[in-house]
């Protein structure tokens, strides 16, 4: 395996914009980083579940993925489409009325689960950079370790830069939610058209 473009992959597909970030970086600028963490684990949780169902069933996945993607596809675009409409809706009062519904641990290991990104990414991941050289349990587990830390880090990141703009965004939030919300849009958009 070649552990520079592992690293490059791992590093370039969990650190640009997708649902998880984007979700990590709003929540993060309404309600502080502190009360970001918990969908941040959430989301590394998720991350881990679906990294090991990508490993240990990899031949499967791959044969059966082509049955399911496009219901794949659609769902989560339309969850993304979703996350974008609550998003341009959300008002700054809304804090304490969607705060439980989408800053929870829940919510976090759930987006996995319909984040089209992330099960490619586990999919390609694994198939390419795994697979063929590593297929014990324990580098399987260690690697799918591994996946869900980036993810989690990438998250954190995200959601401390929310936190760090927190009091600029906030005089813009209305432009903010626009942007992230076109930002979710456009993920959508472009997963519906690949």
């Amino acid at each position: 395996m070649s552990l520079l473009s592992f690293l490059l992959y791992v590093f370039v597909t969990t650190f640009t914009p997708g649902p998880n970030n984007i979700m990590a970086m709003l929540i993060a600028n309404q309600y502080g980083l502190k009360r970001t963490v918990k969908f941040c684990f959430g989301v590394g949780a998720g991350f881990f579940v679906i990294m090991i169902l990508c490993s240990y069933f990899n031949l499967l996945l791959k044969s059966f993925i082509p049955k399911i993607e496009l219901i794949m596809t659609i769902i989560g675009s339309f969850y993304m489409l979703y996350l974008a409409y609550k998003i341009i809706k959300s008002k700054p009062n809304d804090k304490e009325s969607n705060e439980d519904k989408n800053t929870t641990f829940f919510a976090g290991m759930v987006l996995q689960f319909v984040n089209v990104k992330v099960i490619l990414y586990g999919i390609t991941a694994i198939s390419t950079f795994v697979i063929p050289f590593y297929t014990s349990n324990f580098s399987l587990i260690m690697i799918s370790l591994f996946l869900a830390f980036a993810g989690f880090v990438s998250t954190v990141c995200w959601g401390g830069f929310g936190s760090i703009f927190q009091k600029f965004l906030s005089t813009y939030r209305s432009q903010f939610n626009v942007i992230m919300a076109l930002l979710l849009v456009y993920s959508a958009v472009t997963i519906l058209i690949k």
